[in-house]
């Protein structure tokens, strides 16, 4: 089964448009509703069973300390990254670990992919 991700308001539109461009099935926060709380995401995400792409830390807190179910989330740290940098490290990843990402929080820092 393909891939399906929700990507959160942070990260960039031009990350939902290469995931749309590239045949992902791909929902934007921003197009649901920009103001979501992070554990209303968390619960769309588990539901139509999509990955999370974001940016905020505070999905590691919901998944490790109050237990959150989720289908998988991919914590980008890029704070200071553009949005073709985003686009680049977001390709690469589903290009490397696709078959990895469902169901793990994964995080991306220093050039580097933590899967757990």
């Amino acid at each position: 089964m393909p891939l399906k991700f929700l990507v959160d308001v942070g990260v960039s539109q031009k990350v939902e448009r290469w995931l749309d461009t590239n045949g992902y099935d791909a929902k934007a926060v921003r197009a649901i509703n920009p103001k979501l709380p992070d554990h209303t995401i968390l619960q769309i995400a588990a539901h139509e069973n999509r990955i999370v792409i974001t940016m905020d830390k505070d999905f590691g807190e919901m998944i490790y300390r109050a237990g959150q179910t989720h289908a998988g989330v991919l914590l980008l740290r890029l704070d200071e990254a553009t949005s073709d940098e985003k686009v680049r490290v977001v390709a690469e990843i589903i290009q490397n670990y696709a078959d990895k990402l469902e169901g793990k929080f994964s995080v991306y820092q220093s050039g580097r992919l933590r899967i757990r």
